[in-house]
């Protein structure tokens, strides 16, 4: 079954400082999206829409410093592909008006990630 990388999560203890780092450090922009706190980046590259947003705790884990989501044809396939490699599903399918279904899962090293089911191949202009 076949994934895309899709989305990055920059995590952050403070959103305001991690803001200005990536914008001074890298040159990108980030516009408010969603709730209060989170932002994203359409200049990380083609294909790839990045986000910032507070550091929380999914499943009872910390998120890293860094999240990545998958972008997959068939979230049902792919959280059952999950449980029967060894992995675990941390959160159950969250629907996100205008973008998806979201799961994060745990890899069997510990290592935490999302798989979207998109509503739409496009990016928002």
């Amino acid at each position: 079954m076949p994934a895309t990388f899709r989305h990055f999560a920059i995590n952050a203890d403070d959103v305001p400082r991690a803001r200005s780092f990536y914008e001074q450090v890298f040159g990108w922009s980030f516009r408010p999206w969603g709730p209060p706190g989170f932002y994203q980046t359409f200049d990380s590259g083609g294909g790839h829409l990045g986000a910032l947003q507070g550091r929380r705790d999914i499943g009872g884990q910390r998120m890293p410093g860094m999240e990545l989501t998958f972008g997959v044809d068939d979230l049902e396939a792919t959280m059952a592909a999950v449980e029967a490699a060894g992995g675990k599903i941390l959160m159950q399918p969250f629907h996100i008006q205008g973008v998806g279904r979201l799961v994060f899962f745990q890899d069997t090293e510990g290592n935490i990630a999302g798989a979207m089911q998109y509503e739409t191949d496009e990016w928002p202009a």
